[in-house]
């Protein structure tokens, strides 16, 4: 690795790196060792970083990570390089410096000023210690060397001995070494050998930074580094920092004055010279500085060298903008004992001398117009027009092209301002400006505004409902018909009918009448499969057409049927009086191993959304009411069950086709007929609740027993039983003994707990005992009266 080939990018990513690794500062030499680097680069490598100001970082390693290191670490891993400075809050003093014309220059991350270290050597370098030299001798005689000039300034070459080479150039060195190895290769005077020497690693060289400068020191840096690499790498001038006078003094004597101003105004590096060793870099303090504010393409604080005008501030800061007032410029000044307003005429510019510590403001133009006229709404091109002499609202309103044909021509407004600029409006017959028998003259800033017939009045629709293909609202318009509305709906339904199809119309400019209690205007007429032009009222605003649904009109309603029939499935209703015989019958009938006991029909409900909400909320309040009831148990399962099947009783349908209990089905309708069952099930406040084997002559209370017997919260009077086919049977009381219902197969049966007992509390008693005494206290009182 050669630390001269890096770039400062390259350098703060392998900072970044080390303080990844948590190596420190002192720490490098033996990391680089461990990374095989030379130690002589390892010297290189820590003045780089002490050059970039990197090696505080590296001393802050073994302390926790701050928040900005992190967020610093996680730039370099994003490949975007960014210094703990950049993260950290600027101070009062660096906000100050950022206003400074040309600060920026030292702060921009993208802008480094770093040397060119793979250029050609410029002609006019010299040679000096630590260079390294690339000595190649090829044609019949091939040899290269790697040559560093001594502290004396020689090379030494093989076989032929020193050479002094310092202080030349490029070129008087080569003729030097040509010269002194053609007397051991003959081929070089016979020009059948050649000698090419090239400059290989630079040599590194001390600079000092003085005066008022951000960070002053010594520093380490390429021999082909400029005085802005210089500048760079030392932060730049201070907040009092001159960036017009910085001198480079070398042995006693100023050899440049270098001017930053020329190289962001023109680009300008000719004073921009190469340094050399232990030459001095003096940042000079300022002695003019002035505040540039306002309409100005770069507001900043610029400094002013003398024998400069305001002009060339302004010069230096991109000129005037586009809005800028240039007649008076305002300039805050600061004499021996207060502060003054100056006020610079646009003469005065280029001849007006700046003093330090001067604040100067360009206002903007009015945002108002001289000759401004406006005109909007119904014409065909509204907009700000240019008043011209005697110029009136018919003037305007062609060069506006014209009124549209919707336009109001009864009444328009013009809006004006008085001459205080308070607003004001005035009405005036548009028929009769465009005819020329009324005149009106147009002041600056008159705004005339023409009126839509359209805009003044309620959108006009119409609606249309019902059976067509997308029913909704469109727009109104003159000899629209009933049957244009309907084609313009997409068309007529399959299920509409052409007889009745009904307009509901608004009453609308109706004198008020006590007597008549009509509120709106209904007719009915019908239509043809076609919707050709009948004999009829043309439609106006708002009316609404419906259009019903044929009532001979059905879909196809299906049932479904499953379980233990011969042809389960899904069958279509064919009749409105087909009953669950009729759709067992064509499904084959049952097999012979069903349960017609257990069957059950699961039908919808609700008819409609409406029915279903009014019915959820009766259930709902009445559930409320039984909250703190034994109840509860049962009615969350009874409510359960009229939401989904409905109890039939399929053997009383079968043996009477036709009966009370052979339903008519509905659409939806779910029959569901089980195998043979055996078994019967227990829940609630029993010991072992359970399935059991159903057995002829067992009773409830044998049932119970041989699941552990009630639990003594079992509300007993209060037990049921829930058949197979959804019917649901309770206990009865018959005088003090309970009488459970009977037990078929494939039945449930629940034991409800009884309700929680709460005991009277002490406030309760006292209030209770006070009430009684009182009563007491009346009773004993009225007696007494009475007596």
């Amino acid at each position: 690795m050669k630390v001269e080939n890096l770039s400062d990018e390259e350098i703060r990513q392998l900072v970044a790196e080390m303080k990844r690794n948590n190596v420190s500062f002192d720490q490098i030499d033996s990391y680089a060792r461990q990374k095989n680097i030379p130690a002589s680069e390892a010297v290189k490598l820590k003045d780089r970083i002490r050059t970039l100001n990197l090696d505080k970082e590296l001393n802050s390693t073994t302390q926790a990570p701050t928040i900005q290191q992190e967020q610093a670490d996680r730039s370099v891993s994003d490949g975007t390089v960014t210094s703990a400075r950049d993260i950290q809050p600027m101070t009062e003093a660096e906000r100050r410096r950022s206003k400074i014309f040309g600060a920026e220059l030292f702060s921009n991350k993208n802008l480094t000023f770093e040397p060119n270290l793979r250029m050609p050597t410029p002609p006019n370098y010299r040679l000096a210690p630590g260079d390294e030299m690339v000595i190649d001798v090829y044609g019949y005689s091939e040899v290269q060397h790697k040559l560093t000039v001594s502290p004396e300034g020689h090379i030494r070459v093989p076989y032929l001995g020193p050479v002094y080479v310092n202080g030349l150039t490029m070129e008087e060195a080569k003729n030097r070494i040509t010269k002194q190895l053609s007397t051991i290769y003959g081929g070089i005077k016979s020009g059948n050998t050649f000698v090419q020497v090239s400059l290989g690693n630079i040599r590194s060289i001390r600079v000092l930074l003085i005066g008022e400068i951000v960070r002053p020191g010594s520093y380490t840096v390429p021999s082909l580094a400029t005085v802005a690499n210089a500048l760079y790498v030392s932060g730049g001038p201070d907040e009092n920092g001159s960036f017009r006078d910085i001198q480079v003094i070398r042995n006693g004597e100023t050899v440049a004055r270098f001017d930053l101003y020329d190289f962001l105004r023109k680009g300008d590096l000719a004073n921009n010279i190469v340094l050399q060793d232990q030459d001095i870099v003096k940042v000079n303090p300022y002695k003019t500085r002035v505040e540039l504010t306002g309409e100005i393409k770069r507001p900043a604080v610029f400094e002013v060298k003398e024998g400069e005008t305001l002009q060339d501030v302004i010069d230096n800061a991109g000129g005037y903008t586009d809005i800028s007032f240039k007649d008076v410029i305002r300039a805050y000044r600061i004499n021996n004992k207060e502060r003054e307003v100056v006020n610079i005429s646009a003469n005065e510019v280029a001849t007006f001398q700046p003093r330090t510590g001067d604040k100067y403001f360009v206002d903007a133009v009015l945002n108002r117009f001289t000759n401004r006229v406006m005109i909007s709404g119904a014409v065909f091109h509204p907009g700000e027009y240019a008043m011209e002499t005697n110029m009136t609202i018919a003037d305007l309103i062609k060069k506006a092209d014209g009124v549209k044909e919707d336009a109001l021509l009864g009444r328009a407004i013009v809006f004006r301002l008085k001459d205080d600029y308070t607003p004001s409006g005035m009405s005036f017959n548009l028929q009769d400006v465009l005819s020329g028998r009324q005149t009106v003259s147009l002041r600056r800033e008159d705004s005339v505004v023409i009126y839509s017939k359209l805009d003044l009045r309620e959108d006009y629709q119409v609606k249309i409902s019902g059976e067509v293909n997308s029913p909704g609202y469109y727009s109104y318009a003159d000899s629209l018909r009933a049957e244009d509305l309907i084609l313009m709906a997409g068309g007529l339904r399959d299920a509409a009918s052409l007889k009745r199809v009904e307009v509901a119309r608004r009453i609308r400019g109706r004198e008020y009448n006590p007597s008549d209690s009509t509120i709106a205007i209904v007719a009915q007429f019908d239509i043809t499969s076609d919707l050709s032009p009948m004999a009829g009222f043309n439609l106006q605003p708002f009316d609404e057409i419906s259009v019903r649904r044929s009532p001979s009109y059905h879909e196809q309603a299906m049932v479904s049927i499953d379980g233990e029939v011969v042809y389960p499935g899904e069958y279509i209703i064919n009749s409105k009086r087909e009953r669950i015989s009729d759709i067992i019958k064509r499904a084959g009938g049952v097999r012979p191993e069903a349960f017609p006991e257990g069957a059950v029909l699961l039908r919808k409900t609700f008819v409609n959304s409406s029915d279903s909400a009014l019915l959820d909320s009766k259930l709902q309040v009445y559930y409320n009411k039984l909250q703190d009831s034994s109840d509860v148990y049962k009615l969350q399962n009874t409510i359960s069950r009229k939401e989904q099947l409905l109890g039939i009783n399929l053997d009383d349908i079968l043996k009477q086709p036709g009966s009370k209990y052979d339903l008519y089905l509905e659409e939806g309708d779910v029959i569901r007929i089980p195998k043979k069952m055996q078994t019967v099930q227990l829940f609630g406040e029993i010991y072992f609740p359970k399935k059991m084997r159903y057995e002829r002559k067992t009773t409830f209370r044998d049932y119970v027993r041989g699941a552990g017997g009630f639990t003594n919260s079992a509300l007993r009077r209060r037990s049921y039983v829930v058949f197979a086919n959804g019917e649901v049977k309770s206990t009865r009381k018959i005088l003090f003994f309970n009488s459970y219902p009977k037990v078929r197969p494939g039945a449930e049966i629940y034991i409800p707990k009884k309700g929680d007992r709460k005991g009277l509390t002490s406030q309760e008693a006292v209030g209770i005992t006070t009430g009684i005494a009182s009563l007491a206290l009346i009773i004993i009182t009225i007696l007494d009266r009475t007596n």
